[in-house]
């Protein structure tokens, strides 16, 4: 058995320490995951049930909740070695736009909580996109502080095409604090929309 303590931590984390779990298994056996929400073990159930698992929850306290998740032999075999693989890009070309510091409307701190944990979540795909388009307020992500360059780096390791807006990041006094990806204009942002299969605005 291996146990996973995700006690404190936002989604999706939850769900990738699991599946890293899994991982390690390599074959039949038990993985347990703490939580500290029903969001969570509703995440790790969906999870099992995807995988063809079963699953056990305990609800310890109020802020404690056990999720056991048991694999079989084959079912883990087979999903380790998709899961151990170098995340490929999609083979349909997925665009994502983000047009702001921040992921829907209220809350302006709530959002920005919320994008860093979409553009996180995104690194953990099956499938990438082709390219995340940067622009407007959104062009601070891939500036100098922002708490999203490392999953945006990871992405473009992955052969993620990081592009910026640089009319917003000179708006935006910008221009010198570009960290990942690269400088683009408003011809190449509608050109990779037109010819993008799928289009993704968070």
């Amino acid at each position: 058995m291996i146990q996973v303590n995700a006690i404190g931590d936002a989604c999706p984390i939850p769900v990738v320490k699991t599946l890293n779990a899994l991982k390690g298994l390599g074959g039949a056996g038990t993985v347990q995951t703490l939580v500290d929400n029903e969001i969570a073990v509703q995440n790790l159930t969906r999870l099992a049930e995807s995988k063809g698992c079963t699953i056990e929850t305990e609800k310890r306290s109020e802020k404690e909740f056990c999720v056991t998740i048991t694999t079989a032999g084959a079912v883990a075999a087979a999903e380790n070695e998709e899961i151990s693989c170098i995340v490929p890009a999609a083979k349909k070309k997925t665009v994502v736009v983000v047009s702001a510091d921040h992921m829907g409307e209220g809350g302006e701190e709530l959002g920005r909580i919320l994008i860093k944990g979409f553009l996180f979540a995104l690194t953990q795909q099956e499938h990438l996109p082709s390219t995340v388009l940067f622009y407007n307020g959104g062009a601070k992500l891939t500036t100098e502080g922002s708490a999203s360059l490392e999953d945006l780096k990871t992405l473009e390791a992955n052969g993620v095409e990081i592009l910026t807006c640089g009319t917003c990041l000179d708006y935006y006094g910008l221009k010198d604090k570009l960290a990942v990806g690269g400088v683009t204009n408003m011809y190449v942002i509608v050109e990779k929309q037109m010819q993008a299969d799928l289009v993704l605005r968070p």
